[in-house]
């Protein structure tokens, strides 16, 4: 009897693509062939090996000379990870009511951080001080859970940014309640393609604490990190990250990943592409009667409000998820790999079905 074919068989057409999610994009050429630059022969584990050293190197050119990086598999990670390194058991975090921490992390942050989280309403995904204070009390009130940390969210989950100012006028106000600042950077490639400024201009140099770097939407096959600015302002990464189930024994295939995209300008050139065709994408919509953007497009992400019938035919032809079905509002997400032609047949298709 012969054993069952066990080769490995392309199951999908490749050169379809959507607009549901940057995740959605395979993994950038230069990545892959960095995967098997790092492979064979034997590398020490769990973060002892060379590249995961050297990778070091490359975050602190990015975020300063304290900066250290722990790479996690994913966002959720570490999201989870660095929020635990900044809390006490009794401890809260401060976030827009839009913040992935509070919308799509299953509850990860409050059920495996043990932390709890005090949303704000914001018109456009973005804290400012005024925001910040309406949960920023109670601090000696044992009946509430204690504010010690805002999380924001660069480039926002509205496709907004903020800009280096607003960052620091943050970080300056809850530094001066006590309390630490977390940046959740899964899309903080684009943010800096966008702003055409450094990543550190918006985090170590107006007073972010820490950080999630995002590698996944960015062209990775896996793998982001936490990226500790102020080591004073954290308590046993290592440990934290472990218990969290964070921990790779192969890091290696993180860290080289995460090399590839930051030592030269991978990051840059995917991140800007990718706001290029949001660009586009909005532009050819704008002009559609009917058609209403609801933010401005900053990043690689374009928010509208279409008739729902509408969205349910163009679902059928490409895919893309509803932000608030009720309301009507759906997203769409660009990423390193759209191409024009994408952007364009979605554009007609766009146009055919609100001619209908």
């Amino acid at each position: 009897m012969n054993p069952p074919r066990t080769d490995a068989r392309r199951h999908h057409d490749p050169e379809v693509r959507g607009f549901a999610s940057d995740n959605y994009a395979g993994a950038h050429p230069e990545i892959l062939a960095a995967l098997a630059l790092a492979n064979g022969g034997h590398q020490v584990a769990y973060g002892e090996d060379d590249y995961t050293e050297h990778l070091q190197g490359v975050i602190r050119s990015h975020f300063g000379a304290t900066a250290e990086a722990f790479p996690v598999f994913n966002g959720t990670g570490a999201n989870v990870v660095a929020l635990q390194a900044v809390t006490d058991r009794w401890g809260a975090v401060i976030c827009a009511d839009s913040a992935h921490i509070h919308v799509d992390e299953g509850g990860a942050p409050e059920r495996m951080g043990g932390l709890k989280l005090l949303t704000v309403p914001t018109p456009d995904g973005k804290l400012t001080p005024e925001l910040i204070d309406q949960q920023a009390w109670g601090f000696d009130d044992e009946h509430r859970a204690m504010p010690q940390v805002v999380s924001i969210t660069q480039s926002t989950e509205l496709g907004t940014l903020y800009t280096p100012d607003e960052i620091r006028a943050l970080c300056d106000h809850a530094h001066a309640l006590g309390m630490r600042v977390h940046l959740d950077g899964s899309r903080i490639a684009n943010a800096a393609a966008s702003l055409d400024v450094p990543m550190r201009t918006f985090t170590n140099a107006v007073g972010v604490d820490l950080l999630s770097l995002g590698g996944t939407k960015n062209g990775a096959v896996f793998g982001e990190a936490v990226v500790v600015i102020d080591p004073d302002a954290v308590r046993h990464m290592k440990h934290l990250r472990k218990l969290s189930m964070q921990l790779a024994s192969k890091m290696r295939f993180v860290s080289v990943q995460l090399e590839a995209l930051l030592a030269k300008d991978l990051w840059l050139r995917n991140a800007r592409h990718a706001n290029e065709m949001a660009q586009r994408l909005a532009e050819g919509v704008r002009a559609v009667d009917g058609v209403e953007i609801l933010y401005p497009v900053q990043a690689n992400g374009v928010f509208a409000r279409l008739p729902h019938e509408v969205s349910l035919r163009l679902q059928k032809r490409f895919r893309f998820y509803f932000w608030d079905e009720t309301a009507g509002v759906v997203r769409w997400m660009c990423a390193f790999d759209t191409a024009e032609d994408d952007v364009d047949a979605f554009v007609a298709a766009v146009k055919e079905e609100m001619a209908r």
